[in-house]
């Protein structure tokens, strides 16, 4: 039986992971450390159906104070500190501890075994405000310390990948949305201020776009990713179909069937103007694409949003 290990598992691309791979027949251990981020109970109920299922086992931990990781075939390391806008000032020494130095705890472990892949969950925010659309050639210039600190994990698998042979592969994220979306995420706040009647808070003026990826087209990257030959590379993951803020939520209202009143405030520090991926490089090497449009995905996340609107909001 394959076995296949999911640091961050009860995060919302983790949690659906675990999932899959528990549907294709995998024995799946999970580790997570359930960081005050966000509420606890969101994470927990994230892991409700994967608790159900014989073959999963979770690990509640510190990947750094975890003294022995479990023998398997994949890694799918996805645990790391999110958040642009928390990552300046006293709080950078956090992300270097979990996004750094965790991955470099894995990485260090698992080069001398005879893993099949490493694939590791990378960011959009490497490419600050390169010239679109992003490029896996481009030279990235992370715009945050959150980019900094995920462009050195990055590096860190293709230094392991050059120097042990690790087979790792690297994913760069773009905005993931959907069933589970993290509560301060921005597709989340807007549906949430929206159902409470309450503005929608637009940092900007709106007209900086963003290019966002569905979670189980993260998902199916992911799973891709692991069982192609690609070791030592860097791939895209997102639509490459970026829209502007307000098109975002003139989208959402006409998902709600509700006119959205928005309050516009100064940009935040770390926010980069656009993104856009390229992701002709995925496509060509992994036969991926997206599944899902912009439209199709906000309808989607809006009826999960509804069925799901206390525990959705952390209450």
């Amino acid at each position: 039986m394959t076995t296949s290990l999911v640091t961050g598992c009860a995060g919302v691309i983790g949690s659906h992971l675990v999932e899959r791979l528990l549907s294709r027949g995998d024995q799946v251990i999970g580790i997570d450390c359930f960081t005050d981020y966000y509420p606890r109970e969101i994470k927990e109920r994230n892991l409700t159906g994967a608790r159900t299922n014989a073959r999963f086992k979770l690990i509640e931990g510190d990947i750094l104070a975890i003294q022995d990781f479990p023998g398997v075939d994949y890694v799918f390391h996805l645990a790391a500190q999110a958040g642009v806008r928390k990552s300046w000032g006293v709080n950078f020494g956090v992300y270097t501890r979990n996004n750094i130095d965790a991955s470099q705890r894995l990485l260090e472990f698992y080069k001398d075994s005879r893993i099949k892949r490493f694939v590791y969950a990378s960011s959009s925010s490497v490419y600050g405000n390169a010239p679109l659309p992003f490029n896996e050639e481009a030279r990235p210039k992370p715009y945050s310390p959150y980019g900094v600190t995920k462009l050195a994990a990055e590096n860190l698998c293709h230094l392991y990948h050059q120097n042990y042979g690790l087979p790792a592969v690297s994913l760069r994220y773009f905005t993931v949305y959907g069933p589970r979306q993290r509560p301060d995420m921005a597709i989340h706040k807007f549906v949430q201020a929206a159902l409470n009647g309450d503005p929608i808070v637009v940092f900007g003026d709106g007209t900086q776009t963003r290019d966002f990826t569905y979670v189980s087209d993260a998902v199916d990257a992911a799973i891709l990713a692991s069982g192609s030959g690609a070791d030592g590379a860097v791939f895209n993951i997102g639509s490459a179909s970026p829209l502007t803020v307000n098109h975002l939520t003139a989208l959402i209202g006409e998902a709600l069937g509700r006119r959205i009143e928005i309050r516009y405030e100064g940009k935040q520090t770390g926010d980069v103007g656009h993104t856009r991926s390229d992701i002709s490089k995925a496509g060509q090497n992994l036969g991926w694409e997206p599944a899902h449009d912009i439209r199709n995905g906000i309808t989607k996340f809006v009826e999960w949003f509804g069925q799901n609107a206390a525990r959705a909001a952390g209450n």
